[in-house]
């Protein structure tokens, strides 16, 4: 038969499917190794050998991992029939070590730490639950510390006032004026004198006024002083309002972030305040004169403010004007001292204590029916008690007439 010869007719075509070829590979080095032969003569594939390995690494596998793989290995045969079946018997084989990695991966959540390091760890995460903020704790004593300051400021401003000095002119037994002013007259040049304390004039605002007689009002001591006197009640004003804007500053954070700083820091700032009253009630309850003094020598240079009994200031503003407007200031402290103590005394329910026991008693009630609940609390505070008092200014001395202080 030739190349030119015809196909015959009646030849069948050859079988191209690769997968029902047994001898693949075709080649003696892709051939797999031989299978030797046990004692009793029958041959072991490397099929039934790696099922064999993969059912006994299923056995010792405790996590379980070489259940699915024996699963998968086919049966012992002669010899693998096509590609596949080979495939599936390496597949079929553990590697060595496997189940032991998985093993140790997952070992380090079964080991606790040594006590000793559970129990820093604890200590130190209830030590942080039980941190609290230092801003916070910063707000209330600014708040505890400018309140009396502020108090005495409005008290203070209520004084330097028109509507004090008619107030005064016109209370009976107030002292008249021995060199001829009417009420009238010390109503009129008195309120030049208060205006001219919370404006912005220079001292020509007194130094310019006259007289029903066309004299100066005010002597040049006088005017000097009260420019001294200025400077003082308008540095006071401003440290005022700016104390005032920084503890509002305070409140609105303490109402946002800190519930109950708020009571707390006006509760303290009370007490404060009483103790400073009290104390200086009591001193000039003890020595009125000695207290009036000191409290100039403080402010002013020594000899810039006295005066006599003839001069405009004394007669507009007598001693007895200076023990009222001191009075006036520490009743208007006191009470305001005392208001805020009883807004804010520290109560069970301003505590929150009766909240936290009725929520206590619930949560009681509802774990033993196999629920839980959460319940609000409020922060307790514990601060001192307060301490109430009265001042009154003292009587000026008789022996005093020749020589005035304003």
């Amino acid at each position: 038969m030739t190349d030119t010869s015809p196909t015959p007719p009646d030849r069948p075509d050859p079988n191209l499917d690769p997968t029902d070829d047994t001898d693949e590979p075709a080649f003696d080095w892709m051939k797999p190794a031989a299978a030797t032969k046990p004692a009793g003569g029958t041959a072991t594939t490397p099929a039934a050998t790696a099922a064999a390995a993969g059912t006994s690494a299923a056995k010792k596998d405790d996590v379980g991992g070489g259940a699915a793989a024996g699963a998968a290995a086919p049966s012992t045969t002669s010899q693998p029939e096509s590609r596949a079946d080979r495939k599936a018997a390496e597949a079929a084989v553990v590697r060595p070590g496997a189940a032991s990695d998985e093993l140790l991966q997952t070992s380090a959540l079964q080991i606790r730490p040594p006590q000793e390091e559970v129990e820093r760890r604890n200590a130190e995460r209830e030590q942080a639950a039980k941190a609290k903020p230092v801003l916070p704790r910063v707000m209330q004593v600014m708040l505890a510390v400018f309140y009396p300051v502020i108090l005495l400021v409005l008290a203070v401003r209520a004084v330097t006032s028109p509507l004090f000095l008619w107030v005064e002119y016109n209370r009976p037994g107030f002292p008249g004026d021995g060199y001829g002013f009417s009420t009238d007259d010390r109503m009129t040049y008195g309120s030049y004198a208060v205006d001219y304390l919370s404006n912005w004039s220079g001292p020509r605002y007194l130094g310019d006024l006259v007289g029903q007689s066309g004299d100066r009002l005010f002597k040049d001591g006088e005017v000097s002083h009260m420019a001294d006197v200025k400077t003082v009640i308008l540095s006071t004003f401003s440290a005022g309002t700016l104390l005032i804007l920084l503890s509002l500053v305070a409140v609105i954070y303490l109402k946002r972030r800190h519930n109950g700083g708020v009571r707390r820091g006006l509760f303290a700032g009370s007490i404060i305040s009483l103790a400073i009253i009290i104390g200086l009630g009591t001193l000039a309850v003890l020595g009125w004169e000695q207290f009036f003094t000191d409290f100039h020598r403080i402010f002013f240079a020594n000899g810039t403010w006295t005066f006599t009994l003839q001069d405009t200031l004394i007669r507009l503003f007598p001693g007895q004007f200076w023990m009222d407007a001191g009075m006036v200031i520490g009743g208007l402290v006191l009470l305001a001292s005392l208001v805020t103590l009883i807004l804010t005394w520290p109560t069970r329910r301003r505590r929150g204590l009766g909240r936290k026991a009725a929520a206590g008693s619930k949560d009681t009630g509802v774990a033993a029916s196999g629920s839980t609940a959460d319940s609000p609390a409020g922060s307790p505070a514990d601060a001192p008690a307060g301490s109430d008092g009265d001042s009154s200014g003292g009587g000026a001395s008789e022996t005093e007439r020749t020589r005035h202080t304003v």
